[in-house]
């Protein structure tokens, strides 16, 4: 999956715009929930070097909110790295090169999306009349 792709599913998928936030790097993209505007995507193009790749070139790449168990296990794979400028016990960051399949990265998003999503506050109802 690439980076249109990405952003074309995102919308599509959970109904959120691409923001810009960044006035000198606009080609990176915030995807956030409308209710709470927490982040529950990041997209980016950063130098691989970042990345610790020893290759030239940009690689664009997505930041997802992910638990510490599944982070630990992803890491040991091709297109994952430690988050890049976030938590990276908490985040994780995925190529958008095709070195990881599509269907991990829709349940990547998918995972941060709920990881992001807040907490339904429950109505406590009274005993007292």
């Amino acid at each position: 999956m690439d980076r249109a792709e990405l952003e074309a599913y995102i919308t599509k998928t959970y109904g959120a715009q691409a923001e810009s936030p960044w006035t000198r790097s606009p080609q990176h993209k915030v995807f956030r929930h409308r209710n709470n505007q927490k982040w529950f995507a990041l997209l980016m193009d950063v130098p691989k070097v970042k990345l610790g790749l020893q290759e030239e070139g940009v690689l664009d790449i997505v930041n997802f909110k992910c638990d510490p168990i599944t982070i630990g296990s992803l890491r040991a794979g091709p297109g994952f790295f430690p988050a890049y400028h976030m938590n990276k016990e908490n985040w994780i960051t995925v190529a958008l090169d095709g070195s990881v399949p599509d269907d991990k990265v829709k349940m990547l998003l998918d995972i941060s999306f709920e990881a992001t999503a807040g907490r339904v506050k429950k109505c406590r109802m009274s005993t007292n009349p």
